[in-house]
């Protein structure tokens, strides 16, 4: 008797658990506290010959507030994306190690010790935003309240006395504050709402212009009330005389609106118009006038007799470094003036770790973008897409502006390199955003661990 054969089931495959990589995340933030302690004794070994009797209490500081961080994520954000807070710490960190070699030179106006605060709080609200905000898209409710914040953010520095011809500043006594810094993340919360609210409107057909670009306008009355709100904003900085940041708005601008649409006609269009209004606002008004003047020919206040200024004195600095730099503390930076430390930072690093390290700088910067955007593909619902791409594009736009401008290669803008350069109100404003961005890549794996059940 012939038997039947069964055919047999197929083996069940167990779904894959998404891992969490805190461990990983932990062994990097030990890695990128020990380089910063490692910098910080190379400095006053270079200076002095002896490590700095404060490198202890650096390391253990920078140490404390790293756990800290990684404590919050591993509590609130366990499925987030190891690389960002790591990153984060160590250009926080290195920008720490190159303004105290800075202060070395300025011992009457040392900067470090305030930059370790302004750092403190930052990490302190990066811990807050990580703890209190369980979910995003809570951030879409307040759209309209960001914009008004943004907009009394920008509006409020008019009113104060310029500060090296911008008026960008809010001063009280001793302290400065700048609330274009805080203005960038809640306008990037607007966009990102009003963008993945309109999507579909902004993206269908209405009236064709610039056939060649194939680039379909929407009504007004879905397109309006953005660059409305856009060209306000713009208005204001430009009374301020802050180029670098409307270059930034404008740019975030148009990159959400590229996403949400998926139309190229808007990067051309919005290439036009940058082109167009740099060039009116660079011919008619003084100081920005002067500023491209200082780029077209850097060295002509020296053909004149006057010294080098302050972006001949940056191109010196990035010429001395070579490939492989002066060292730590062996450099001449400073002769930049009064700007080494906030806006001209990054001739230092130039200078001191050479193109090796300044390149490995800019590897830094690069991963803490992509992992942004990565975060931004991940997540499935579109105010969380257009927020983590917009956050990563304003940290992305900052670093081109501000290197170009110090290396020469477009006219030269007052902005702060992002966690590197001496600034409070910028240091705090990118730990919110590493917060925010960590955030939204733990709603996107945590999502996908839940689906697997891992």
């Amino acid at each position: 008797m012939t038997g039947t054969r069964v055919a047999s089931a197929p083996p069940t495959v167990p779904a894959a658990r998404v891992p969490r990589r805190r461990g990983a995340e932990l062994a990097l933030l030990v890695l990128a506290v020990l380089l910063c302690v490692y910098g910080y004794c190379a400095v006053g070994l270079a200076r002095h010959g002896s490590v700095p009797p404060g490198a202890a209490g650096y390391g253990a500081g920078l140490g404390l507030l790293a756990l800290l961080a990684h404590l919050a994520v591993r509590l609130r954000a366990p499925y987030a994306d190891p690389l960002p807070l790591p990153i984060a710490v160590l250009l926080n960190g290195l920008g720490l190690v190159l303004i105290y070699r800075l202060d070395l030179e300025t011992p009457h106006d040392e900067a470090a010790p305030a930059q370790l605060i302004w750092s403190t709080a930052g990490v302190a609200l990066f811990i807050t935003v990580v703890l209190l905000l369980r979910d995003h898209r809570l951030l879409q409710r307040y759209a309209y309240v960001s914009v008004v914040a943004a907009l009394a953010l920008m509006i409020v520095p008019i009113f104060f006395p310029a500060v090296n011809g911008a008026r960008i500043w809010i001063r009280f006594g001793g302290l400065s504050i700048q609330p274009g810094e805080f203005a960038k993340v809640l306008l990037a919360v607007f966009f990102a709402s009003y963008l993945a609210a309109n999507r579909g409107a902004l993206a269908g057909a209405g009236r064709t212009v610039l056939r060649f670009t194939r680039l379909h306008l929407p009504t007004g009355r879905v397109l309006g009330p953005v660059v409305a709100i856009w060209l306000l904003s713009v208005g204001v900085l430009v009374l301020e005389r802050d180029l670098g940041t409307s270059l930034l708005f404008f740019g975030l601008f148009v990159t959400l609106l590229y996403v949400a649409t998926g139309r190229t006609g808007w990067i051309a269009v919005g290439l036009l118009l940058a082109a167009l209004g740099a060039y009116a606002v660079g011919s008619f008004e003084p100081h920005v006038h002067g500023r491209v003047q200082d780029w077209l020919d850097p060295f002509a206040s020296i053909d004149a007799g006057a010294g080098p200024n302050q972006l001949a004195q940056s191109l010196f600095a990035f010429a001395a470094g070579g490939m492989l730099g002066a060292g730590l503390g062996s450099g001449h930076s400073i002769l930049i003036g009064f700007a080494a430390k906030s806006d001209f930072i990054l001739a230092t690093a130039g200078e001191e770790l050479g193109l090796a390290g300044l390149c490995a700088v800019f590897v830094l910067y690069a991963l803490l973008v992509e992992r942004g955007y990565r975060a931004g593909l991940d997540v499935r619902d579109p105010f969380g897409q257009l927020l983590a791409i917009g956050l990563a594009t304003i940290i992305a736009l900052q670093v081109f502006v501000i290197a170009g401008g110090v290396m020469g290669l477009i006219p030269l803008t007052g902005m702060a390199m992002p966690f590197l350069a001496q600034g409070g109100s910028s240091v705090v404003t990118n730990w919110i955003i590493v917060a925010l961005l960590i955030r939204v890549s733990d709603s996107a794996r945590g999502r996908l661990a839940a689906r697997e059940g891992g």
